[in-house]
């Protein structure tokens, strides 16, 4: 029976060690203060080794001579110093001025070994000490959900799912944007609703919200208030049908995110923020820090001081405050009760950045405000590309996407391109059972695994969960597979620094890739009880990785699935 690995036995964190001796030897090589830090990254091409440092390069000009004779003596002196490091280091060479290393199997037998003492928690940040307001998928309450929500939905809490992994401490945000004049015109395209039910004529406003969606609104409507409405004067009826409309918007709209997987610790309305005295608040607070001035009865920011072409109005002169009074007072909240905030925004707001810019500066948090854009959707099914018009009133819902391809297909297909990319929605690649749908691959790993563990003998499970038999793995698919599930801890830190989930939706496939090209060349269940329990152990941890993953994403993790084809 080989040993266990542990810890001791694997020499700790490989890149650590090896970063810290080429630093000593940089020092002795070339002396002088503020060396560069020694930095690796996962070269573009795997066959020159795991990892390439370019501190050759940094320091070729003041070591006075080429980066290549550099990077020779650096290796030189490396390996002089410490000879122990050729038991974590099967190879390193020189190449072009980079140094490239080859960990020895000896440091991914070790990753294994770690993710199966560690489990779901592989990865997982302590409690950072930092609050984060994430305020993403916000719509106007006028409609139904509808596509662009589903991306800034599934972008935004999957972010949230990372950041919370990270240690964050994140409050998710949806604002209701119920302080507006679209509230009068969703009360007025109610109401037109409601009299056709009884006057198919009645005429429908031309600036109202056309489709079908407002009829049953306006059959609950009339059901509970029959023909009440019909003869009050607009005065009476417009803010009641108006905040009718909204609650009974609002409400289906929590319906269609906890279909999709998705919760929020606060939904604030704009309304009530407002009656609450919160732009009053917002522009107290900029008004002593001399902010403000009064013109022609408006109040004026000055937001030339933060980069802006001209100083911006906040409060009308009518005392009505503009969307960035609203702002203001929004966002002052936030920055009170949280280090930073993160917005999500559809295509359509790109002017809102610097606008956000300059009220984070002008409460002396400058950068505490990000703003991701998410672009715009086409849908295509069957080759054809489906056609949606909010004015024509054939909008194709997210209801609809997730009676068509289901939770985990949108979820996933959402977050694939990065958020600033035009994503084109493949609806009839959503729902194929083949590895061509990169959310059926990924899950299909997942199964597949279970799959093997359920015929797996008990006691073989039991030795390949304790981290038995790692030490066999040294096949190159074998390595390659731990090599990557290694990199789980840093993919998830690069989706929080980047807002970037996409990383993470591409990692998951290049593991269940690793993971099918693993199962095809090595037979876990073999003869040999000591290497079957090293391999089934590989298999064990590539599953936690690939559900950790998924579960972030918002994507359930099958035990069991068919196909159409083998991936």
């Amino acid at each position: 029976m080989s040993p266990t690995i542990t810890d001791e036995a694997a020499s700790g964190a490989a890149l650590t060690r090896i970063a810290a001796a080429l630093t000593r030897a940089a020092a002795a090589l070339v002396p002088g203060d503020a060396l560069p830090e020694v930095v690796f990254e996962a070269p573009r091409n795997l066959d020159f080794g795991d990892f390439a440092s370019n501190v050759a390069l940094q320091l070729a000009k003041r070591a006075r001579r080429p980066p290549q004779q550099l990077a020779i003596e650096l290796l030189e002196r490396f390996f002089a110093d410490d000879p122990s490091l050729r038991e974590i280091v099967s190879e390193a060479t020189p190449l072009g001025g980079f140094i490239n290393v080859r960990l020895a199997p000896l440091a991914w037998q070790h990753a294994v070994a770690t993710i199966l003492r560690e489990g779901a928690d592989y990865g997982r940040g302590a409690p950072a000490g930092e609050r984060v307001s994430l305020e993403f998928g916000s719509a106007n309450p006028t409609g139904p959900l509808v596509v662009v929500q589903g991306r800034t939905l599934s972008l935004g809490d999957s972010i949230a799912n990372a950041m919370r992994f990270c240690g964050i401490d994140v409050t998710t945000e949806w604002i209701i944007n119920d302080a507006g004049s679209q509230l009068d015109t969703l009360g007025r395209s109610l109401y037109a609703r409601y009299r056709q039910l009884t006057e198919p004529n009645f005429p429908f406003p031309e600036d109202g919200y056309p489709g079908d969606y407002l009829v049953p609104i306006a059959e609950r409507l009339r059901a509970r208030d029959g023909a009440r409405w019909e003869s009050a004067p607009e005065s009476e009826w417009l803010p009641a049908f108006a905040a009718y409309g909204r609650d009974e918007l609002v409400a289906e709209q929590r319906v269609t995110c906890e279909r999709f997987g998705v919760g929020f610790d606060l939904w604030q309305s704009e309304k009530a923020m407002h009656a609450a005295g919160a732009v009053e608040a917002g522009i107290a607070a900029l008004r002593e820090r001399g902010l403000l001035y009064d013109e022609d009865g408006a109040i004026f920011m000055r937001t030339t001081r933060f980069g802006d072409d001209k100083d911006r109005v906040i409060v009308r002169s009518d005392g009505r405050p503009t969307y960035l009074g609203a702002d203001v007072a929004y966002h002052y909240d936030k920055l009170r009760r949280a280090d930073r905030a993160v917005l999500i925004l559809g295509p359509d707001h790109h002017g809102y950045i610097a606008r956000l810019a300059s009220i984070a500066a002008a409460f002396d948090r400058p950068g505490a405000i990000s703003v991701m854009i998410a672009q715009q959707i086409t849908l295509v099914r069957e080759g054809e590309v489906v056609p949606m018009s909010k004015r024509a009133g054939n909008v194709l819902t997210l209801d609809d996407i997730l009676d068509e391809v289901g939770r985990d297909a949108a979820r996933y297909f959402f977050v694939i391109p990065n958020a600033d990319s035009p994503l084109t929605f493949d609806l009839s690649l959503a729902k194929e059972q083949s590895s061509d749908n990169p959310v059926f691959y990924v899950q299909y790993g997942h199964a597949r695994i279970a799959s093997i563990e359920r015929r797996a003998p008990p006691e073989l499970l039991e030795r390949a969960l304790l981290g038995e038999g790692l030490t066999r793995l040294t096949d190159p698919s074998e390595l390659a597979l731990a090599r990557r599930l290694a990199e789980f801890p840093e993919t998830i830190r690069s989706v929080v620094a980047g807002l970037a989930p996409n990383r993470l939706a591409r990692y998951a496939q290049s593991v269940a890739a690793d993971f099918h090209q693993f199962y095809m060349h090595c037979k876990v269940l073999g003869d040999d009880a000591e290497l079957s329990a090293g391999r089934l152990g590989l298999a064990h941890s590539t599953k936690l990785i690939l559900a950790n993953s998924l579960t972030l994403l918002g994507v359930s993790s099958p035990e069991a699935m068919e196909r159409t084809e083998s991936p």
